[in-house]
């Protein structure tokens, strides 16, 4: 019986050091590869704009890999097509999540939105095209990072801005929001409103347009009888063109400001001479090519004799985030987990993209990265920046 019981400690001792020899195995398992999933929109409503800005989240990826990675480790990118439908971005994640992906880059917001909890309760790093203002609540988001400046922060910019370039001291600015009835075109709507009142602004209608409009006529007509000095688009770029070119048939004496989503070269290639005249929201810089990170860019694509013409601002975007993210896996080291990243992301203070965008800085208690954004207007057919930066403060 002595012997059994001996017996049984040795073989219950064996299994413990077993256990401990093969977890400290796996503990030290190296990572051989940084796997970074991402959620496009490759054939739905917003897929003018989402093409571009994936090409250049795939190109800096193809980039940073030429230069051998990240900390000695090339970078997988796992790319999957929702076609801006909730139903198919959970499926998506659902496929990243099960290939053990590292950190994601994702698209929409009403899709960014509805996985928050999952990307929490998975602990995955996650910086979308979207800049909702939910996003940045830590308490509901501690996994998302916003690399744009909020919708909610573009907008309190924009109308801080009309009212400063206002000249008639007999009244105040009549505005007007134009927005697609999608979360997307909501976002900004009611911090929009509430800061609108507080500076007087009186928003005389708001007026649905669809991402994927034919005409606006019908909404442009309300704008006008109400008077509206200005109106403030949330949009993608298909549907501020249209708004544009009846605008410009009705001869509205209205003037558009957009957000940053229908403020790019595809605009002006869509509405041409109707786009003269308006102003756009900028948070990442794109005209310039004398600036070194844009050099940079263009090299690239010269290089690799890629003709990025009229999508130079959604690839840079597209470029300058995938940018930040991985960064944030560099300063990580070796511990790849999702706190890890998340913790090193969190160290990042004032990190410059090159002048694409103000410099980023995220901390523990706030994950929105940039809080300035310039303005631009198009003049003879070009995108000129206007300003120098501005924030909502």
């Amino acid at each position: 019986m002595k012997h059994a019981g001996r017996m049984h400690f040795v073989l219950v001792l064996i299994a413990l050091m077993g256990i401990v020899f093969f977890a400290g195995c796996d503990k030290q398992k190296p990572v051989s590869e940084i796997k970074a999933g991402a959620i496009f929109d490759l054939s739905g409503a917003t897929y003018e704009i989402s093409v571009p800005y994936a090409d250049g989240i795939r190109r800096y990826v193809d980039y940073i890999n030429e230069k051998g990675g990240i900390n000695g480790r090339k970078v997988k990118l796992i790319d999957l097509d929702y076609g801006y439908l909730i139903p198919r971005a959970k499926v998506a994640y659902e496929k990243l999540i099960n290939e053990k992906v590292h950190v994601i880059l994702g698209w929409g917001t009403g899709d960014t939105e509805y996985l928050r909890p999952r990307i929490a309760e998975d602990k995955i790093p996650f910086m979308s095209a979207s800049y909702s203002s939910k996003l940045g609540i830590i308490d509901e988001a501690p996994y998302n990072f916003l690399i744009g400046v909020t919708y909610s922060d573009q907008m309190k910019i924009v109308l801080k801005f009309i009212l400063d370039q206002w000249k008639d001291p007999s009244r105040k600015p009549r505005v007007a929001f134009i927005y697609s009835d999608t979360e997307f075109g909501k976002s900004p709507i009611p911090d929009g409103r509430a800061y609108a009142a507080s500076i007087g602004i009186e928003v005389v209608t708001e007026e649905i347009v669809s991402l994927d409009a034919r005409e606006a006529k019908e909404q442009l007509l309300r704008i006008k009888q109400k008077k509206a000095d200005f109106a403030v688009l949330q949009e993608t770029t298909w549907a501020a063109s249209v708004i544009l070119k009846d605008a410009k048939k009705m001869k509205l004496d209205t003037r558009f400001i957009g957000l940053n989503w229908c403020a790019d070269e595809k605009l002006i290639a869509l509405a041409g001479e109707a786009s003269e005249g308006f102003i756009g929201a900028v948070p990442f810089e794109f005209t310039d090519p004398a600036m070194p990170a844009i050099a940079k860019f263009m090299e690239y694509n010269r290089r690799k004799g890629i003709d990025i013409e009229g999508y130079i601002l959604r690839n840079i975007q597209g470029w300058a985030t995938a940018e930040v993210m991985l960064e944030g896996v560099r300063l990580a080291g070796d511990d790849l987990s999702g706190p890890g990243i998340q913790k090193a992301l969190e160290s990042m203070r004032n990190y410059s993209t090159g002048g694409i965008t103000a410099p980023v800085t995220f901390t523990a208690s706030d994950h929105r990265g940039c809080k300035q954004l310039k303005l631009g207007e198009v003049k003879n057919g070009r995108w000129q920046i206007m300003t120098g930066y501005l924030s909502a403060d």
